[in-house]
């Protein structure tokens, strides 16, 4: 899988969250590493979910991780804090608006089902 084909597949996984109703703003960087490699960032804003391949200086959080650990979050198959202390997800800055992150999955496979 090529860093396009992955880009493609998460921004549009990421897309199908509602965040209507989140009113803060929350901004996470994503350095992907391996098969696949490269950045992108998921910025919550004004209830709307921007998803870009870009690199995000003002982050709240940096997440590290593979594609294929990604994907498996993203799809609700591996939780994002038990990731952490399998170190397969690497995380710096603000943990609390991290942990968040975990919220914004939960949208999304809630709205999948």
């Amino acid at each position: 899988m090529t860093y396009a084909e992955f880009f493609s597949e998460m921004k549009a996984q990421f897309m199908e969250a509602d965040i209507s109703d989140i009113t803060e703003h929350l901004a996470y960087q994503f350095n992907i590493i391996g098969e696949a490699s490269g950045i992108f960032y998921v910025e919550a804003k004004e209830g709307k979910l921007y998803v870009e391949p870009y690199e995000y200086f003002d982050r709240d959080a940096m997440f590290t991780c593979t594609a294929e650990t990604l994907m498996k979050i993203a799809d609700g198959k591996l939780d994002p804090i038990k990731a952490v202390t399998l170190q397969k997800l690497k995380v710096e800055g603000d943990i609390d608006k991290a942990l968040k992150f975990k919220e914004l999955v939960e949208r999304k496979s809630k709205h999948k089902k």
